[in-house]
């Protein structure tokens, strides 16, 4: 009874002793979306161990108190061999350490951890949906990533989606009854740290320096794309509207942080000539802190094809920024359109440029919807509360596990 401590003869629900892996394919992932919520597990007594492919984001996991790391090659793509050596590793690891909950995120370690704990045995099988790569895919690969996500629906003892939207999306389609799936809290995947996502954290001589850092004049508006630099985060319509802006007269400059990215399953990359091409384009690549950049920025773009949720939007939001995003599922959760930024139509070069045009044009409105993200980023999506969620839900199943 690991997970149950007996206190004067009471018992009090525990995390202690809990064995816990968290699964996903890459460590940018994990780095960048789940250090904190796993830092809080950890720091809750549970015996935590992140599995995840090489990469030396590793490092940083490595270094977390309490946390153990197990290194396995688990490709984004399909590779029977690699594929079939992971299943094999995985489902050993399991057996090995005792694992009581295994939970994955991301669709190919989904579907490996899914097969692997089943095989194993792990009595609380869990996955996260952030996004369905399908949704921009064709023929064979469509429905082979269709068919993956139901399989991760039907092994799994529970599944949960990062946004209401995105449930109501996978149970209308199919993937897996609306008995098997739910959201934990009012969404998003591991909330916001709204200690470190604070623009008074940057002061204005740093403010400045970042600037200048760019060659970004004093006075020009800053427009902030913050993830994967992709085909299916929209970024070929991003740079046709701001191509268009600029053709217009304005001073706004585009500033993309994150890595290029063209292993999607999407059809089509972007190189950085065509993002250099355009004048007053910035590229950053890869930041482990986006924030001293949404510090100086006006407007987050983010007009993907698909998102679970859209943590960068809340985190954004958290920094006092509107997001002008595309009106799909996930990002419908993230943005309140008009209150605290705008919804325009997904892959819509015409749209997006109007809905930076108007938020451009006028600097109340867009301080006003910044103000009103902040408040919200701060009621519905802090951290604490997200991970707070988190662990009584494991406790919850390992009690029902007892019980049962």
């Amino acid at each position: 009874m690991s997970a149950m401590q007996k206190v004067g003869g009471d018992e009090t629900g525990s995390l202690r002793g809990a064995r816990i892996a968290r699964i996903s394919t890459v460590p940018f992932f994990v780095v960048s979306q789940l250090k904190h919520q796993i830092e809080s597990l950890a720091a809750g007594g549970a015996c935590v161990t992140v599995v995840t492919s090489a990469g030396p984001e590793l490092e940083v996991l490595q270094a977390l108190p309490g946390v153990a790391c197990m290194p396995i090659d688990i490709p984004r793509s399909i590779a029977p061999w690699r594929d079939l050596l992971a299943l094999i590793r995985l489902w050993s690891f399991f057996r090995r350490e005792r694992i009581e909950i295994v939970h994955s995120t991301t669709p190919k370690a989904g579907l490996l951890a899914a097969v692997a704990a089943f095989m194993a045995g792990v009595p609380i099988r869990l996955h996260t949906f952030t996004g369905q790569p399908w949704v921009g895919m064709r023929g064979i690969k469509r429905w082979l990533a269709f068919a993956s996500d139901r399989v991760i629906g039907r092994l799994n003892t529970h599944c949960y989606a990062d946004s209401v939207s995105q449930r109501e999306f996978l149970i209308r389609n199919g993937v897996l009854g609306p008995e098997r799936i739910s959201v934990i809290g009012a969404g998003s995947l591991a909330g916001v740290d709204i200690r470190r996502f604070d623009r008074v954290r940057f002061q204005e001589l740093q403010r400045q320096t970042i600037r200048q850092s760019l060659d970004i004049p004093p006075d020009a508006e800053v427009l902030l794309f913050v993830g994967r630099i992709t085909r299916d985060k929209g970024v070929n319509e991003l740079l046709e509207a701001f191509s268009a802006l600029k053709a217009e007269g304005s001073h706004a400059h585009l500033v993309f942080v994150g890595p290029f990215d063209s292993d999607t399953g999407v059809s089509g990359s972007i190189s950085p000539h065509q993002i250099s091409a355009i004048r007053d384009t910035h590229l950053v690549g890869y930041s482990e802190c986006p924030e001293q950049y949404m510090s100086i920025a006006d407007i987050l773009c983010l007009p993907s094809y698909r998102e679970g949720f859209g943590t960068v939007v809340i985190e954004a939001a958290a920094m006092g920024l509107p997001t002008v995003g595309t009106n799909i599922y996930g990002l419908s959760d993230a943005i309140e359109d008009r209150k605290t930024g705008l919804l325009v139509a997904v892959q819509d070069a015409g749209a997006l440029h109007d809905g930076l045009a108007m938020l451009l044009a006028d600097v109340a409105l867009r301080e006003g919807m910044g103000r009103a993200a902040k408040l919200r980023a701060a009621d519905r999506f802090a951290a604490d509360d997200v991970n707070a969620g988190v662990a009584k839900e494991y406790l919850r199943l390992l009690q029902g596990r007892m019980v049962s």
